[in-house]
């Protein structure tokens, strides 16, 4: 019996059912492993952004460093790199990945001390 949905039928034509089977585990797969992590990515990096308030540290998917002066209504941000020294950037520029690497950083140095 296996080796007939291997082979296909005694004819040599190909089971169509184990192929219609095989496309439903391969489109399974893909989602499991490609689709599903990059939403769920994509909804954790708009709840962060969407939490961005003044006095936070962050980091800029271009490197740069500085903490919340003020959140816009524009879907900006202004951010302060030096006392006195402003950007006004996009919300979207912010490193979700960078930027928890940085409070991280900074929470075990605090605790180191």
């Amino acid at each position: 019996m296996f080796s007939v949905l291997l082979m296909g039928s005694p004819n040599g034509q190909p089971n169509s059912s184990f192929s219609l089977i095989m496309m439903g585990a391969i489109i399974l797969v893909f989602w499991l492993f490609m689709i599903r992590p990059q939403a769920k990515k994509a909804k954790d990096q708009k709840k962060f952004i969407e939490n961005l308030q003044k006095g936070d540290r962050i980091v800029t998917i271009a490197g740069i460093h500085g903490s919340i002066n003020r959140v816009n209504e524009d879907n900006t941000i202004q951010l302060e790199t030096n006392p006195g020294s402003y950007l006004k950037l996009e919300k979207s520029a912010i490193s979700m990945e960078w930027t928890q690497q940085l409070n991280k950083a900074a929470s075990v140095e605090v605790e180191k001390k």
